[in-house]
């Protein structure tokens, strides 16, 4: 009887430890295929590969599109590219990003609940924000087993966090207890297959960049008032029980969470460039005050110096405005 053969893990900030030492525990003979997303900056040439080959008995190197799986392997997300799995084969996706980041988490996880629910495993490990959660539910919604590493060992516990809450996860466990358990997991029969339904084809799809449907958003979500913050375009929200999150008709998916983040950030550069203009037009005002008054045109110069007045009062209402909006982030970050 087949085993659950694909041990997909998820993770961000911290990851790199957590990785190495997960790798020096897999025995030789893993029975299954071990996929790796970790958030990427997209310039980083990354040795990952060879540290996790020597940090432990198996092979790891960077996915290659359309490869066969194999057992007692490591396959890592290369940066700027979506992790999917399709049967027994990867697939390198070119689609938008999701929680700002490609590769990123809930991709990986959807394509396993699409193909192969029943004999995966997938896990969240350390990092921040909320990538991951969406796509953990829906591999155990259709029978995948799910793991996420307790907050409390977590380098950075928001990931985790998250995915335990709006998960439900079947396992949770500190870093150290993680191997054994994967030993156990990927040794046990696979399960019985789960119809798939909702929207899975079509968001796995769009991460591996096929083409982008209104209508099929109309379908899975409903039309919010917000504008996306990468393309600016109409965001609809999809509601999944506890977790709610929003993509794009481009494509673009966020947690409402990292929305609300990304929604601060464009206020944020919004109100500097308000507060750059005017603090050209007080430099400009000064100027223009100087002259008058040194040519003698003493009310241009009295009216140039209300001008200063004003605009400077409007510079500190948006001086203001930016300090609040960077004390309710840091609030969000703790």
């Amino acid at each position: 009887m087949a085993n659950r053969d694909i041990l997909a893990i998820g993770t961000s900030a911290g990851g790199f430890d957590a990785l190495r030492f997960l790798a020096g525990e897999f025995s030789p003979d893993f029975p299954a295929s071990v996929l790796v997303v970790i958030h990427l900056p997209s310039q980083f040439r990354s040795t990952l590969d060879a540290i996790l080959t020597q940090a432990g008995p198996l092979p790891a190197s960077f996915a290659v599109d359309g490869e066969k799986l194999e057992k007692s392997r490591i396959y890592i997300a290369p940066p700027q590219r979506h992790l999917l799995v399709d049967s027994d084969r990867l697939r390198l996706g070119s689609g938008p990003r999701e929680n700002n980041a490609r590769p990123a988490l809930d991709p990986l996880f959807r394509s396993a609940a699409r193909c192969c629910a029943p004999r995966s495993v997938g896990a969240v490990l350390t990092g921040t924000l909320g990538d991951g959660a969406a796509g953990l539910s829906a591999l155990k919604q259709f029978g995948g087993i799910t793991v996420v590493q307790d907050p409390g060992d977590a380098a950075f516990p928001e990931m985790p966090t998250n995915a335990l809450m709006r998960s439900r996860p079947d396992h949770v466990v500190g870093l150290s207890g993680m191997p054994a358990l994967f030993e156990e997991l990927v040794r046990q029969p696979a399960g019985q297959p789960v119809p798939v339904t909702g929207a899975i084809d079509y968001e796995v799809n769009l991460a591996s960049g096929g083409q982008a449907s209104m209508s099929e958003m109309d379908r899975i979500g409903r039309r919010s008032v917000l504008a996306c913050p990468d393309c600016h375009g109409v965001m609809w929200e999809i509601d999944e029980g506890e977790l709610i999150r929003y993509r794009c008709h481009v494509g673009h998916a966020y947690t409402a969470e990292l929305m609300s983040l990304a929604l601060d950030d464009n206020l944020r550069r919004a109100l500097s460039s308000a507060l750059r203009a005017l603090d050209e037009r007080i430099a400009l005002a000064r100027k223009l005050e100087r002259e008058a008054s040194l040519g003698g045109r003493t009310q241009s110069a009295r009216s140039w110096a209300s001008k200063v007045r004003e605009f400077e009062q409007e510079a500190k209402v948006i001086r203001d405005s930016i300090g609040r909006t960077d004390e309710i982030a840091a609030r969000f970050a703790e």
